[in-house]
């Protein structure tokens, strides 16, 4: 079995997927990086040793004669790198989100349909323990149908990430309610067995816009964030804030889903702590997860209660190894099977389509009032 010659496009802070996937000798080698900036590619030789080709240009990499590229480039240039890499004939592994449009996700699908490349998307929280666990109580029928779910999103290092970078910028994201919620939107679909088809938001910007928008803006350090977190409180007391900020700290949408469920979605980039918080409710019960990873849990009610009650049915969060609760290694896993194989995947690129759809549509909407937004399906199913 030859090697897959991979390259990737963007070596910045989702590189830790590109070092998985460099397996020589067992099924996968880096053949070529591709990053326009001088220090990202001086990493990726130090890390990776000048074995690796690594060029400037997304042309420079596309003549390498590649099986398949990670494009792990901002936002904004997603779709742009995306089809560039399926008209060369490669298959394309997207991070999540897939575009910062509905209509550029549907560009992507149809130059996938033209072109019969193969294209996969990073919505690695498919493979989450947590997330994982909850499917499976559901698909067994645990809670009955499901009628409802609900999702609180912490995002308790807003304002040591997304706000000092390009994540702050409507040009390059839309906004965080499609840009950090393409996740937690794909698997409320997940849970849910269906896909919105109408949705209604209100947001606004409501604590970072009045700090001093004095930061550098553009990338952050190869540094990354993690090694100031925890660090400053209140939020506040933040500083660096791309002067480009014109996002949403704090966002609602309600979501209306092709099969009847309904589900509520609500963001929130100021708090002291950083989780997820899912509410599944069925005909015969409901799930909630207690945190979202190991020593955290998700309990089960489906008896009748008086007020307050223990759960039925209390399931540990397991354990897994590497990034993401051990989802990162998984999807490299998966999309690299899938270039050599085919097959099925976990991951769906019509529901990252629609996972955008959806957080684009709620960001259309709280932008003019919470207005509701209709929500067409994909014309190029695939």
């Amino acid at each position: 079995m030859r090697d897959l010659r991979v390259g990737v496009i963007g070596y910045g802070l989702r590189s830790g997927l590109v070092r998985l996937a460099h397996r020589p000798g067992a099924g996968s080698a880096l053949a070529g990086i591709c990053d326009p900036r001088a220090e990202r590619r001086e990493q990726a030789v130090a890390n990776l040793g000048a074995g690796v080709v690594v060029v400037e240009t997304v042309e420079d990499l596309l003549g390498l004669d590649l099986d398949a590229v990670f494009v792990l480039s901002p936002d904004h240039l997603h779709e742009e790198h995306a089809v560039a890499v399926l008209e060369a004939g490669a298959a394309a592994y997207l991070e999540k989100p897939m575009a910062i449009t509905t209509a550029g996700c549907d560009r992507i699908l149809a130059t996938a349909a033209r072109t019969g490349s193969k294209v996969y998307v990073g919505h690695n929280m498919r493979h989450m323990p947590v997330v994982a666990e909850m499917r499976r109580l559901v698909v067994e029928g645990a809670i009955g149908s499901v009628k409802a779910v609900w999702c609180r999103h912490f995002v308790g290092h807003g304002g040591d990430f997304y706000f000092k970078d390009w994540h702050a910028e409507r040009a390059k994201s839309t906004g965080l309610l499609l840009q950090k919620g393409a996740h937690d939107i794909d698997v409320i679909h997940w849970l849910a067995g269906g896909y919105s088809r109408s949705v209604s938001a209100i947001g606004t910007l409501a604590v970072y816009g009045g700090l001093p928008h004095d930061g550098p803006g553009g990338y952050l350090p190869s540094t990354g964030w993690n090694a100031h977190a925890l660090t400053t409180w209140p939020p506040a007391a933040q500083t660096g804030i791309n002067p480009a900020a014109d996002v949403e700290d704090l966002s609602m949408m309600l979501m209306t889903l092709d099969n009847g469920v309904l589900a509520s979605y609500q963001q929130c980039h100021f708090t002291p702590d950083y989780w997820r918080s899912y509410t599944v409710i069925g005909d015969a019960g409901r799930l909630e997860c207690f945190g979202n990873g190991p020593g955290g849990e998700i309990r089960v009610w489906n008896s009748r209660k008086a007020g307050y009650a223990e759960a039925d049915l209390v399931v540990p969060i397991p354990a897994a190894e590497g990034g993401h609760g051990g989802a990162d290694p998984s999807i490299v896993d998966e999309f690299l099977g899938y270039v050599r194989d085919g097959g099925e995947t976990l991951t769906s690129v019509v529901a990252a389509r629609e996972a955008v759809a959806a957080g684009y549509a709620g960001t259309q909407s709280l932008r003019s009032g919470g207005r509701p937004v209709a929500i067409a399906p994909p014309s190029s199913p695939r």
